[in-house]
């Protein structure tokens, strides 16, 4: 048996273990080539990608280490004695590798893989072949059938009033953030939304991420509950309530592989709305140049795959297809984006139109799933419910429930204007340069980062106006924002771009 030690280091969401090559107990060579390692302590098994440590400084001979993910997932306290052996095959094995050599699959075989995913039992190299394998290939009932699949492996809300109605945007474009402005206008109606939001991963910001910046979002499905009982709609972290947890992980290997097919992407959201209870949906598509979905075709595609599971998984649902040619409102990053939600929830005069009038068109869909509304009816009372300040309420009340947060995070104070070169007009904007500029600069780990919007599209620019303000929370993450724009600022003026390298200034 061997001593357990925790090796504080994240693996995000693969279990590694750690074995000297010294070990006394073990032969590593015979574990070197399988990769993979069953891990026992009493009647409690894990499976781990095997490291082999040679410096002792890090690990003794007698000792096992667990990442920060398997140590969590083991759950036993340090100097614990573990047994080591090699790991079998997971049990959807053979369905997963029919999967990669080109097989149709069925019902229970993804649901198999989806345990076997959720319990870690595969490495992200397999579950790479598998997403691979299935890029494009995917049937309307293979969708379905993973869909379901992932949606059983966590936790199943369950709501005591009907409609419990939701809104999701596909994503791509920086700085959309209408759900923060719908959920308290259509709470403030009186319907049930429980709003589950995801953290970025590659973006700048996740809805999840900018809620943050007001309230506690990592709440457990009691304390979401009590939320939604008590002011009809929340804003929390979906990963804390574990809804569709399989999901989670196959994202974690999709975005660096950059696979984000139709298929895959209706599957992961309508896994989550299904776990959650939604029973009434809006779905968000921006189409656009630099959007994740840029032709009307592709649109037409994605949305008739949505309408297809929605109706077979028993949710109504519309599609509502949206300009993604440009980021939405003026921040991107969290502090920024809140700072609009703020501004459009409290009616300032400043606050972004684009972003205003987006949240209002789909809360008023959203709110013509109330019977009593439908007809056009839906827009005229989101509508009302902003500009009277009811929305605005209904967010504090939403805000103190989840628990507001007592010191949000400053902007961040280290800035550079990046200016235009020459006068003319903003013919069009990337939204995918900017969203990695903003990431550059540190968003959304700090939360304080990103890009302030200066213009937008159609806006005049003279020679040597500021297009955007980069903020940073340290001096070399606004270094490597810098060093990227000197490539490629994200703007075009009509008839050439706007920027060249390094035109801008320090502020």
């Amino acid at each position: 048996m061997l001593r357990l030690r925790h090796v504080a280091i994240d693996t995000y969401r693969e279990n590694v273990a750690y074995l000297s090559r010294n070990c006394p107990l073990y032969r590593v060579e015979k574990f070197q080539g399988l990769e993979k390692i069953q891990i026992t302590c009493r009647e409690r098994t894990i499976v781990a990608v095997l490291n082999i440590v040679d410096d002792p400084r890090l690990l003794e001979p007698e000792e096992l280490g667990l990442s920060e993910q398997g140590f969590r997932q083991l759950g036993f306290a340090e100097g614990t004695a573990v047994e080591v052996s090699q790991a079998p095959p997971p049990p959807s094995h053979e369905a997963m590798r029919a999967k990669v050599l080109g097989a149709t699959l069925q019902g229970e075989d993804f649901n198999a893989i989806m345990r076997d995913v959720t319990a870690n039992r595969y490495s992200k190299m397999e579950i790479a072949a598998f997403l691979v394998a299935s890029a494009g290939s995917l049937s309307v009932n293979e969708v379905l059938d993973l869909t379901r699949a992932m949606a059983a492996g966590g936790t199943s809300l369950h709501w005591p009033s009907k409609p419990v109605v939701d809104k999701h945007c596909i994503g791509g474009i920086p700085g959309n953030r209408t759900s923060m402005i719908v959920v308290p206008i259509v709470a403030a109606h009186g319907l049930t939304i429980p709003k589950t939001s995801s953290r970025a991963i590659t973006s700048p910001a996740g809805t999840a991420d900018t809620m943050e910046v007001l309230a506690e979002v990592a709440v457990d499905v009691d304390h979401m509950r009590a939320i939604v009982d008590e002011v009809k709609g929340c804003i929390v972290w979906g990963g804390h309530v574990n809804l569709a947890p399989a999901d989670d992980i196959l994202i974690s290997v999709e975005r660096p592989l950059g696979i984000d097919t139709s298929e895959q992407l209706v599957a992961s959201i309508m896994a989550k709305k299904l776990a959650a209870g939604s029973t009434h949906l809006i779905i968000d598509i921006p189409v656009g140049p630099s959007a994740k979905i840029r032709s009307q075709s592709a649109a037409i595609h994605l949305r008739k795959l949505f309408e297809q599971i929605g109706t077979r998984l028993g949710l109504e649902l519309n599609v509502v297809m949206t300009d993604g040619s440009q980021p939405v409102g003026r921040g991107i990053g969290p502090v920024l984006e809140a700072r609009d939600v703020l501004a459009v929830l409290n009616c300032d005069p400043g606050a972004p139109a684009d972003l205003r009038d987006r949240s209002l068109m789909l809360a008023g869909h959203v709110l013509e799933y109330d019977p009593q509304l439908r007809g056009g009816k839906g827009l005229a009372r989101a509508r009302d419910l902003l500009d009277s300040g009811k929305a605005a309420e209904q967010m504090a009340k939403i805000v103190n429930a989840q628990g507001a947060n007592s010191a949000p995070p400053p902007l961040g104070p280290l800035t550079f204007d990046v200016l235009a070169d020459a006068d003319g007009v903003v013919a069009d904007i990337d939204c995918y340069r900017l969203a990695r500029l903003a990431g550059l600069a540190g968003a959304p780990i700090e939360k304080g980062a990103g890009i302030d919007l200066r213009k937008k599209v159609g806006d005049p620019v003279d020679a040597g106006e500021p297009l955007y303000r980069i903020h940073a929370g340290h001096r070399a993450e606004l270094e490597f924002a810098i060093k990227a724009v000197g490539s490629d600022d994200g703007y075009r003026l009509a008839g050439k771009m706007a920027g060249q390298p390094l035109r801008g200034q320090p502020v």
